[in-house]
């Protein structure tokens, strides 16, 4: 705690600001055990393992990990022998980082990252795009990780497709479940894609994104042609997930089906999380 806290007393200020109940959403400390506490989340962590482990450019690598929250991917990455430093937004989530080993975390937006120019291999954004509802400033936050990514090294995005709360809504209604998002919200929010958090009661405000959208951004931020892969794909909404995820045979053969058809074009639409990889330029 010590060590962040002199950090943080030497960062400049920014002019962004985290919305007020996506803030109060985090300080919540609920997204700690999001990863862990159900199938789905355990199929979402596990996946994200599996591409990032096979996405990054090398070993012992100095990685920046952007959103970063209370370090559920900043923990793995460190253990696996990469030099990790997270920012977030949310001072209490940054505390909780903090103490985890081989990890330097830092309170700051994504829009203007308290870090220099080609100062990592890899910048992972595993949540500020959904929660960055104007295309300018997704942009912007794509474009300040390419700043501090080496050339040669990585920028990796993580997003929610824009079925995402609708199909939340019909497997909510499938299981007889009343928490969650409303029928009419869940068809606006598929034609437009921006979540409110008074559209639902077990998330806050997001965006959500067309595969096609974040390749765009990607490209006007300086990152061409990036590289895309569905996440937990469609068998990630399947109801009775635990009894494939929580039995370790059927686990791998899932996985090994998903690694096949994880970046098949016609499905990437049709997972509840995508992520977007590009190279910085030399």
């Amino acid at each position: 705690m010590a060590k962040t806290l002199s950090r943080l007393h030497n960062l400049p200020m920014n002019e962004f600001e985290l919305e007020a109940e996506i803030a109060a959403y985090y300080e919540q400390g609920g997204e700690r055990e999001r990863l862990s506490r159900n199938a789905r989340g355990r199929l979402e962590f596990a996946r994200m393992q599996d591409l990032l482990r096979r996405l990054l450019p090398g070993e012992g690598l100095d990685v920046l990990d952007v959103g970063g929250a209370t370090g559920v991917h900043a923990s793995w990455l460190a253990a696996d022998g990469h030099k990790v430093t997270l920012v977030d937004p949310v001072p209490s989530q940054v505390a909780v980082a903090a103490g985890l080993p081989g990890v330097d975390a830092l309170v700051g937006d994504a829009r203007d990252l308290p870090c220099g120019d080609a100062a990592f291999d890899a910048v992972l954004l595993m949540g500020p795009l959904y929660h960055l509802t104007d295309r300018e400033h997704r942009v912007q936050a794509v474009a300040e990780a390419r700043r501090c990514a080496r050339p040669g090294g990585i920028v990796a995005a993580a997003t929610i497709n824009r079925t995402a709360g609708w199909c939340d809504y019909l497997l909510f209604q499938a299981g007889g479940r009343d928490k969650g998002i409303g029928p009419e919200a869940s068809l606006r929010v598929m034609r437009e894609g921006v979540l409110r958090y008074s559209d639902q009661d077990i998330f806050t405000t997001a965006y959500l994104s067309h595969p096609g959208e974040v390749a765009s951004e990607f490209e006007d931020a300086g990152l061409a042609a990036p590289d895309q892969y569905a996440v937990q794909g469609f068998p990630g909404y399947i109801p009775e997930l635990e009894g494939l995820v929580d039995n370790e045979e059927v686990r791998e053969h899932l996985m090994e089906g998903l690694r096949i058809i994880e970046r098949e074009p016609s499905l990437l639409g049709a997972s509840n999380h995508l992520l977007t990889v590009a190279v910085v330029p030399e």
